[in-house]
């Protein structure tokens, strides 16, 4: 769900397959290791490695103490209170060797954390992730220049104990808390790296379950490296720390990364295609992460007409589509995909999409005929849905499009692109109908919705702005539940954007390997637990 572990049956007779040195490769260089400015995938794989944070999310979604002993949340749900373990120490490697020394670890504080979140919201930063936390009292006014960064409800009591008000009650704080923009940050060693903190192998030290040990990346080089060694600071004391090593190589494309697989190099890969590989051989995850869905150009004079969008979407027979695909995806009929988790339990299970949006030929129909008197058109000329060619076999859309010719008379095409030329013309406003990809940076329903919001490809949807801003003041968790059906319902009510499929993301691994740990909404992968029995 949220986060795929790959397990794999029959070693019970072994040993716990702890001390492994795993081979591995990052799609690219990191942009950087800074928690509260990185937001690509490399990166987000090292930092889950590297750092941790008050709040975690187990294997089964729920959010759970990590370097917070306990919490408290105030009757009014705004106030919340971390009390911090006494266990978890920064790591800095100034000695190059495998020795731990007093001088090169020291206790994270509450400062730590106050620091961190400060950041995130200075408007100096540039934080992709400041929104988000725009629910602490006084962050609006930080994030403008109106006020000084310590204007924030930010507070520590002291060392052990870090106080955070909000503005209203938020039943997604926590989750916010475990992400890796709410990771510590030692201010003195932020201000001693003059600028490049998170920039190099010398400008990060680690309070996780590895750290840096060597980052050499040359863009017109090749044996470009990113080595983490186990962080003995933190083993068996706030981590049960599995591998002693993370050696990554540093690829420049999933094709370079799927060769040095292939080769036996390395232990596993992210990918969104899984078809060239036996699951009697690997160890196969797929996680519904991605909701592919119909968007139309309302620029343009006919799509920006809701019966014709509606008598596109009424025209979808989803049954018979169904029947048709193959493992890689499942029929969507809501936006938020089955792998987004709520408390422990996937948002679908919680709220079914079947009720969501209809087949209705008759219907469709009628919604043609209307949407032709009120646009005033006859024909809708030479049209093609343009589709990201690395998320879908577009061959699929052929379904839809006989079935429009049959039942409308006209005939639309297929434009496969790539992923860069979509984001492209997405942006740029150029095509009338597209198969969007929609899957959140976080492993959160607003961030999905946000998503879809800022794309633009809704257009100016009315009510919209109101169904976010329910998402970020839910008391208690069924409220939660709630606004995401609300923020559903809106979207697909509008036939702004029509759910076709939900497209898996997949971790695939060697079968000697347990308990590797991908989050498909961030695309990071935490070794922190990893066996492996080779």
């Amino acid at each position: 769900m949220c986060s795929a572990i790959l397990c794999s049956c029959g070693n019970d007779d072994k040993e716990d397959g702890s001390g492994h040195m795993y081979d591995l490769s990052l799609n690219g260089n990191p942009q950087s290791l800074d928690p509260q400015f990185a937001n690509d995938s490399p990166s987000n794989t090292v930092i889950k490695n590297l750092y941790s944070g008050l709040m975690r999310v187990d294997k089964m979604g729920n959010v759970v103490c990590c370097n917070a002993k306990k919490y408290e949340v105030s009757p009014s749900g705004m106030v919340y209170t971390f009390t911090l373990k006494d266990d978890n120490f920064w790591f800095y490697d100034a000695n190059d060797d495998d020795v731990i020394t007093e001088d090169e670890y020291f206790p994270v504080t509450a400062y730590d954390y106050a620091f961190a979140l400060r950041r995130v919201l200075d408007p100096r930063m540039k934080s992709p992730y400041r929104e988000q936390f725009s629910c602490i009292v006084g962050a609006f006014e930080v994030m403008n220049g109106l006020e000084p960064l310590d204007f924030a409800e930010i507070h520590v009591d002291d060392e052990k104990t870090l106080k955070i008000v909000l503005n209203v009650p938020n039943a997604e704080f926590l989750q916010l808390m475990a992400s890796p923009a709410a990771y510590p940050c030692n201010e003195e060693f932020f201000n001693s790296t003059k600028g490049r903190y998170g920039l190099d192998d010398r400008s990060v030290m680690s309070n996780g379950a590895f750290f840096v040990r060597q980052w050499f990346y040359d863009p017109y080089g090749s044996n470009n490296i990113l080595y983490m060694k186990r962080n003995d600071a933190n083993w068996s004391t706030t981590y049960d720390i599995m591998p002693s090593f993370l050696s990554f190589s540093i690829e420049d494309n999933e094709e370079d990364i799927r060769a040095v697989f292939k080769e036996g190099e390395t232990e596993c890969f992210t990918t969104l295609n899984s078809s060239l590989y036996n699951e009697e051989k690997y160890l196969i995850q797929g996680i519904p992460a991605t909701t592919l869905g119909l968007v139309f150009n309302t620029e343009d004079e006919i799509f920006s007409n809701v019966n014709m969008r509606k008598a596109l979407a009424l025209s979808i027979n989803k049954t018979e589509l169904g029947s048709r695909i193959d493992s890689d995806l499942q029929i969507a009929h809501g936006i938020i995909p089955p792998a987004l988790m709520v408390h422990g339990r996937s948002y679908r299970e919680l709220v079914s999409d079947k009720s969501l949006g209809a087949y209705d030929e008759t219907q469709a129909i009628e919604c043609y005929e209307a949407a032709k008197k009120e646009a005033n058109f006859a024909s809708l000329g030479e049209l093609k849905i343009l589709v990201n060619a690395e998320t879908v076999d577009s061959s699929y859309l052929h379904i839809l499009t006989r079935k429009w010719q049959d039942i409308f008379g006209f005939y639309i095409g297929i434009e496969d692109v790539s992923a860069s030329e979509f984001n492209s013309r997405i942006a740029q406003g150029d095509y009338t109908i597209a198969l969007y990809p929609l899957k959140g940076d976080t492993a959160m329903g607003s961030a999905i919705i946000e998503k879809l919001k800022k794309s633009g490809v809704c257009g100016d949807l009315a009510g919209f702005d109101a169904v976010v801003e329910a998402m970020h003041s839910c008391s208690t968790v069924d409220h939660l539940v709630e606004s995401y059906s609300n923020a559903e319902k809106l979207i697909i009510d509008s036939y702004s954007f029509v759910p076709i499929f939900y497209k898996n993301s997949y971790l695939i691994a060697n079968k000697a390997n347990e308990d590797i740990i991908y989050d498909p909404f961030t695309e990071s992968v935490d070794y922190r637990i990893a066996q492996n029995y080779d």
